[in-house]
């Protein structure tokens, strides 16, 4: 691995993949690293939705409101593990600062200039490389169950509105016809009828993994302990050796952190854990993602079975999972169909890391000193939804061209 080639791309998730194909398709000879194979990070287990409708940050007064309870409730969706508290402090101060209403609207704007540009990216990047049957036009649909929550709905389809994404407010009737496996509880919805979800995450991944290298791209399975940049060139340092290039990216969610320290600089990134379970004989039982917004999960149905995710966990990135978050989403699955005995079948549970900057914006961005270093990590809940157009702005930075998006909310010295 000491042959010297064009640009590494450290981090085989949904992320550093698709820049990788971009800066294929514009004639560079790529390497890809990671300490796993490609997509058996956050990329395998998430919600495998497109959440456009996502543009607030997580940091905002109403979240900081809501934060105790949603702490004390042992099936709520927040968790900060009592043994994370000294590592975790001062980014829940930056959190804290970043719910500023001048901060909340920043982030507001840099969220939505992604998620208005996202399914395009991925209806582009999909086509050139045939894949276009991984994304399916299934519509979103969010339910509450109060009796009293229709406002609720009503505030939020005004609020997409003025993001102008439709949506039609439903009620527990409208919800039923779209959805007759859900509860009776449920007596409110709101349709997003635009929104696409993919079929399977880790499906998707490893189909864009084989047009890579098909396309004569080169991967290797080590872990990255440090990268040195400069002005014209650029060196991964891994367990098996140096791998040299004109160009690198780090790109490898929670543990680019750790990455980018070694070039001379610190984010305040956090391992954000998020947990999942499928089941695998439930794939139909939904006809397309279905979120709560009293639990906080989202059920997605997948050609490999009924996806449930939730939870947001501050618990860094050494401690094994919690056995009762998985409890916790078997709860709130029973609670949400009609039928709970899916849920009381084989299944199986996964654990991933969110890579979560405070102000909830991902760094896309070049090294401040070292020109040859690039990163592109930070999209918390968003990283399906805003791979494709993630590796379109930097594949074009790092071509020179255009990237029609201003990229100044995601510099990597914002902080």
């Amino acid at each position: 691995m000491n042959q010297p080639c064009e640009t590494v791309v450290v981090g085989a998730g949904v992320v550093g993949l698709s820049i990788a194909i971009a800066l294929q398709q514009r004639g560079r000879q790529v390497t890809l690293l990671d300490r796993s194979r490609p997509g058996e990070g956050a990329s395998f287990g998430n919600a495998g939705f497109l959440a456009t409708e996502l543009n607030d940050p997580l940091a905002t007064p109403d979240t900081l409101k809501a934060a105790p309870l949603l702490w004390a409730n042992p099936r709520g969706p927040v968790s900060l593990p009592l043994a994370h508290w000294p590592q975790i402090t001062p980014w829940l101060w930056r959190f804290v600062k970043a719910a500023s209403p001048r901060q909340v609207q920043v982030g507001q704007q840099g969220l939505r200039a992604l998620n208005q540009s996202a399914l395009g990216a991925w209806q582009r990047l999909l086509r050139r490389l045939d894949l276009i049957d991984e994304l399916v036009p299934s519509g979103y649909l969010q339910v509450w169950e109060a009796e009293h929550a229709g406002s609720q709905a009503e505030q939020q389809a005004e609020k997409l509105a003025g993001w102008g994404i439709d949506s039609t407010v439903l009620s527990a009737a409208g919800v039923a016809e779209l959805e007759p496996e859900l509860n009776e509880r449920v007596r409110h919805g709101l349709l997003l009828p635009a929104s696409h979800q993919v079929r399977d995450p880790y499906h998707l991944v490893q189909r864009l993994f084989e047009r890579f290298m098909e396309a004569g791209g080169r991967f290797q399975q080590t872990r990255v302990i440090s990268v040195r940049g400069g002005q014209m060139a650029a060196q991964a340092v891994t367990e098996q050796g140096a791998v040299d290039a004109h160009q690198l990216v780090i790109a490898c969610g929670a543990w680019s952190r750790q990455l980018l320290k070694s070039t001379g600089v610190d984010v305040p990134l956090q391992a954000e854990r998020g947990y999942h379970l499928t089941l695998p004989r439930a794939g139909s039982v939904l006809r397309r993602p279905v979120g709560s917004a009293d639990r906080h999960v989202v059920m997605t149905p997948m050609s490999c079975g009924l996806r449930v995710v939730g939870m947001s966990e501050l618990g860094g990135l050494d401690q094994p999972p919690i056995e009762q978050r998985f409890d916790t989403l078997r709860h709130h699955a029973s609670a949400l169909l009609a039928d709970a005995e899916p849920v009381t079948r084989d299944h199986t549970t996964w654990m991933g890391y969110r890579p979560t900057l405070p102000d909830s914006l991902p760094v896309i961005d070049q090294h401040p000193q070292q020109p040859s270093v690039y990163a592109a990590f930070g999209h918390q809940h968003l990283g399906l939804t805003q791979a494709a157009i993630t590796s379109e702005l930097l594949a074009a930075r790092m071509t020179q061209q255009d990237t029609r998006i201003d990229l100044t909310p995601y510099r990597i010295n914002r902080f």
